[in-house]
């Protein structure tokens, strides 16, 4: 299709490929909604206005909207493949999704995203990638890589790549880490996403004068405005362990709205499945009263422009045809979804077909060391023990001072007092490295259960009242190269193989999902009462959020950056 013809088209003078008749068009420009038909020619939108076209849609009363964008997401948290991924949120309506790969980087560096960008290829949506800023996010935990400005400044000429990803250093940016330094300088102009979660005053204002120019971790209405005020865009998150949008919605008006953008950041198939994507956010915004029009404008328009990405983000003469065609904002169910004018779903289906051949190598990711039952003896102390403490609902830790049980020398689990066994053993390099502390609040009675989806570094981590049973759970996940397993008995109960990096599956999200749910189910008869214990879990590896956690590395004062002994005072 060319241009001449695009604007013959437009002006009335020859058909249109397709015409979507009698919907109501919202106008993101405008922040109107009103009666409109769409004509479509090749990929793009040649006019909306009053057209005939080779072939009508009969659209009449639904809402027409531009395919919604998700600003900022980690798709690995999905765990599932990209193509699987796009097979349950195009349907939704979503169009175009900007994807952190740090999960993925962290387990297999510059190959990792790499992997990501090449499974992007041939689906039904758009996948932008922002490069990870911090591989590894700290010092005190082994990654399996190490991405400095030199490794990622290749990938900037890519023009699906369009920046740094978050940059969750911030203590770096503020001191003006050499490293860190580097990062920004490679950015030259292009956008710097940020993550700077109760950061204030003028450590707030020497990060933003770094180039950063987004944040996503405000859990608060001040803490939202104050960063509107030093001129970041807020990104309104709505995942699954962090929802914050309810929160910070009463700061959005009509005069600052151009400044939020929708994004999930991570969320899981049970979410994704249930709720929805984008549609969930759209659908949220405007229940709590921010109008229609504006609330898709935060679903689309404004994460396009943030980031550059002409011609997507609005229907307008021009703008790629993509389109979700809602059945009304109550529901925000896609009657119809269009990517570059082709239908690619209907009525909440998938209605399109992969090119083949999408089978893509990656290298084995999980490398233990051998390991045997005394791996996970904890010499008794004289003096409590410092036990990390489960914050119901949040992914930050107490720090707990506890007597604990021993035997024979050894520390045992006290199920009595809901203290159990945590490991975190090195699965990149088989060092060997194993962190081992305590945990309290999973309710776990019995068994043992064990994940190589562990923030941010993805080592595998381990709860247990048994160590017999944690060493089951080991030896599941180094078999199936990454996963999650539940053992009981000396046997496994429960397992999902993830073998893309011990992060996604290649089966179905509808098969993840009933997975998940079996091995929760098999938790709770061995007396878990936490909600979701394996996201729980995987956030006791991660040692930038308070307060106790532990790593490969052993445990970690995260308030003061130091590695400390079990027993310490």
């Amino acid at each position: 299709m060319s241009v001449e013809q695009l604007i013959a088209v437009a002006a009335g003078e020859q058909e249109a490929d397709l015409v979507l008749k009698g919907g109501k068009v919202v106008n993101v420009f405008s922040g109107e909604i009103y009666e409109s038909d769409v004509a479509i020619h090749g990929n793009r939108i040649a006019g909306v206005g009053s057209y005939s076209g080779k072939v009508h849609l009969d659209v009449q009363g639904k809402y027409v909207c531009p395919g919604l964008i998700d600003g900022h997401v980690h798709l690995e948290s999905s765990m599932v493949s990209v193509p699987e991924f796009a097979r349950v949120v195009v349907p939704l309506g979503t169009t175009t999704v900007v994807v952190d790969p740090h999960e993925i980087a962290n387990v297999m560096g510059a190959e990792g995203i790499l992997f990501m960008l090449k499974a992007s290829k041939y689906n039904p949506m758009n996948v932008f990638v922002m490069l990870p800023s911090c591989v590894p996010a700290t010092d005190l935990e082994t990654a399996g890589a190490e991405l400095k400005a030199v490794d990622l400044f290749p990938f900037l000429s890519d023009k699906w790549v369009l920046g740094l990803g978050e940059m969750m250093n911030y203590h770096g940016v503020i001191t003006r880490s050499e490293d860190v330094m580097d990062m920004l300088k490679i950015a030259d102009g292009r956008r710097i996403d940020g993550h700077a979660p109760g950061v204030t005053g003028l450590r707030l204002n020497a990060y933003v004068a770094g180039g950063i120019k987004s944040d996503h971790e405000s859990v608060s209405l001040e803490e939202a405005r104050e960063k509107l005020r030093v001129g970041l865009h807020v990104m309104l998150r709505e995942g699954s362990a962090s929802r914050n949008l309810l929160d910070l919605l009463p700061l959005v008006t009509e005069r600052n709205a151009d400044r939020f953008i929708f994004v999930t950041d991570d969320k899981h198939p049970g979410d994704l499945l249930s709720e929805g994507h984008v549609n969930h956010m759209l659908r949220l915004a405007v229940a709590n009263g921010v109008e229609p029009a504006l609330a898709v404008k935060m679903a689309t328009l404004n994460a396009a422009e943030y980031y550059g990405l002409e011609k997507i983000g609005a229907l307008a003469p021009g703008y790629y045809a993509d389109v979700a065609v809602l059945e009304d904002f109550k529901s925000c169910r896609a009657a119809f979804v269009l990517k570059s004018g082709e239908i690619v779903a209907k009525d909440g289906v998938p209605d399109y077909e992969l090119a083949g051949g999408y089978k893509l190598p990656l290298r084995s990711s999980v490398n233990v060391r051998a390991l045997s039952s005394e791996s996970f003896a904890i010499p008794a102390g004289d003096t409590a023990a410092n036990v990390i403490g489960l914050v119901p609902g949040q992914i930050t830790t107490e720090w707990l001072r506890e007597k604990v049980r021993s035997k024979n020398g050894f520390v045992v689990a006290d199920t009595t007092k809901d203290v159990v066994k945590v490991a975190v053993i090195e699965r990149h390099h088989a060092s060997g490295n194993i962190g081992l502390g305590l945990v309290k609040g999973f309710g776990l009675k019995q068994g043992a259960f064990a994940s190589s989806v562990a923030h941010d570094s993805h080592n595998i981590i381990v709860v247990g009242v048994d160590e017999a049973d944690m060493l089951c759970c080991v030896a599941c996940i180094d078999e199936m190269q990454g996963g999650l397993c539940v053992c009981a008995g000396g046997k496994v109960v429960e397992s999902l193989p993830l073998p893309i990096a011990g992060l996604m599956s290649m089966e179905p999200m509808t098969h993840v999902r009933d997975k998940l749910e079996k091995l929760n189910a098999s938790l709770q008869r061995l007396g878990i009462g936490t909600t979701d214990p394996f996201t729980v879990a995987s956030f006791l590896a991660l040692p930038v959020i308070p307060k106790l956690k532990v790593t490969d590395q052993g445990l970690i004062d995260v308030e003061n950056l130091r590695r400390i002994a079990l027993f310490s005072t």
